[in-house]
């Protein structure tokens, strides 16, 4: 008897290892899923503009890194102490996290634009990018119609929000697609090996972008509500590849390849159950992240690199062991194992940068 039923995931010609620039944006389940890869050390950049959680939203600051969008004083407004009392007198921009927030105009602006320096400098070597699609669900100014990817707390009566039709969804995802290779293709154009210097955009250039649709659950929505807005993404995902796959680029001929990959089917289907979550019962546990890694890397990386991804697991246990005198010659010896072990392993890994846990010996 099956008690089991383990969600199918197809075979993919993605492959990823220690010397690939990986990207996540999206909802907050891309921060988690990024920090997996993080911790494992390889080469990660995610949210750079912070979480994303609608399609709208994504795809206007990817068209934003891709026209090198300078941010400017009309792109950033204060938040004034209300009657509520909650204002904080912070700078912030519609555009971003608060985290890119700034106790001056002039400091807002500069995170903002150093944040889309960075994004187009890591996406143009960038060979895999995860989208992750929180919510179908928009909060519209009511003054300019303008989609916003962050409330930061203001009135709520500056806001309408409804749930974007799939057709919307779907037509935010194929321009996420088209500006990601136009960045990407700005590397060609820039390249000085560049054939003739002619532009051209080929397969081998191009960044494999997997999306994938958050399995936390906005409870505030509503279950039904909830269930509608994440089966919107579903179809606009679907939507999405079917016509990015079938319909060329006027400008290069084709489009870069997308793939979905099921998070949500992964924690509705196999994971089905209060433990893998937190108290709130809508976070999911370290426990349920570590696990969607782990079919992440057995779909998109090879026998060899899972292989690598265990032997750096097995040193980062023993290289992050707290230590309690740093003088102590046991210590001593302890770290010039460790840097040993280190450089043994990049020897071994192609890609693999462990300097951040070789510590100095006295």
């Amino acid at each position: 008897m099956n008690f089991f039923s383990k969600v199918d995931i197809p075979a993919s010609d993605l492959r990823i290892d220690y010397k690939s620039n990986l990207v996540f944006i999206g909802s907050c389940f891309a921060d988690n899923i990024s920090a997996q890869f993080a911790s494992r050390k390889f080469k990660v950049l995610a949210n750079p503009f912070g979480t994303i959680y609608n399609p709208l939203s994504i795809a206007q600051m990817v068209k934003n890194i891709a026209e090198g969008k300078v941010y400017g004083d009309t792109d950033v407004f204060q938040d004034v102490c209300r009657d509520n009392g909650h204002g904080d007198n912070l700078w912030h921009c519609w555009d971003a996290h608060s985290s890119l927030s700034g106790h001056t105009r002039e400091e807002c602006i500069a995170k903002l634009n150093a944040a889309t320096t960075q994004a187009r400098d890591f996406l143009r070597k960038a060979d895999a990018v995860f989208i992750t699609l929180g919510t179908a669900f928009v909060y519209y100014l009511k003054d300019s119609g303008k989609p916003v990817s962050n409330c930061h707390r203001q009135d709520p009566a500056l806001f309408e929000r409804r749930m974007i039709s799939v057709d919307e969804a779907a037509s935010a995802i194929c321009e996420i697609v088209e500006n990601l290779r136009k960045i990407k293709n700005q590397t060609r154009i820039a390249s000085p090996s560049a054939r003739n210097d002619v532009a051209r955009f080929t397969s081998d250039n191009t960044p494999r972008i997997v999306f994938t649709v958050s399995p936390l659950r906005h409870m505030s929505d509503g279950a039904h509500n909830n269930t509608l807005s994440k089966a919107t993404l579903q179809l606009a995902v679907n939507s999405a590849i079917s016509s990015v796959t079938t319909v060329p680029s006027a400008s290069s001929g084709t489009f870069p390849t997308i793939d979905y990959f099921p998070s949500y089917e992964i924690v509705m289907d196999e994971l089905r159950d209060y433990r893998f979550y937190e108290s709130d019962m809508v976070h999911l546990s370290r426990t349920a992240e570590e696990y969607i890694f782990e079919r992440m890397a057995d779909t998109y990386c090879s026998e060899i690199t899972c292989g690598h991804i265990a032997k750096v697991e097995k040193f980062l246990k023993g290289a992050r062991h707290r230590i309690q005198d740093e003088s102590a010659p046991a210590t001593q010896d302890f770290l010039k194992k460790i840097n040993a072990q280190a450089t043994l392993l990049e020897s071994d890994i192609p890609g693999l940068d462990l300097s951040d846990e070789k510590r100095p010996v006295k």
